[in-house]
């Protein structure tokens, strides 16, 4: 199983960026599609962005759109989250998931990823 480790987190104003990272061990990473999600107090668990295992293909929520950019390197085993425009809704723990690459890919749909990370804080104050 692969393991994942985020970072990256913190608080940051209205209108600021952060840049997650999540870096993956134990198997091969270009082996997985790769997602990022997030949850709010009180919230289910949302997705967020989506990058395939080669980076070719990659998917965002509607609310992030134009704002977030996921990225990855697979040399080195790391999946990036660029955020920008930050805004208060944003506040949640985000987490990086783990797809083993298969026939089909269903990048929204929590139950398709087979790894997780512990999550990272991120809290955009107004």
């Amino acid at each position: 199983q692969v393991q994942l480790v985020e970072s990256g987190g913190g608080l940051v104003q209205a209108g600021g960026s952060l840049r997650l990272s999540c870096a993956a061990s134990g198997r091969t990473f270009s082996d997985y599609n790769m997602g990022w999600f997030r949850q709010a107090p009180g919230k289910e668990r949302e997705f967020v962005a989506a990058i395939t295992w080669s980076g070719e293909n990659t998917h965002y929520a509607d609310s992030v759109k134009g704002r977030f950019t996921i990225s990855r390197n697979n040399a080195e085993s790391t999946v990036f989250l660029q955020m920008n425009s930050l805004n208060p809704e944003d506040t949640a723990v985000y987490y990086c998931a783990a797809a083993r690459r298969g026939f089909v890919y269903y990048p929204r749909e929590r139950n398709k990823y087979d790894a997780w990370g512990q999550g990272t804080q991120v809290t955009v104050s107004s």
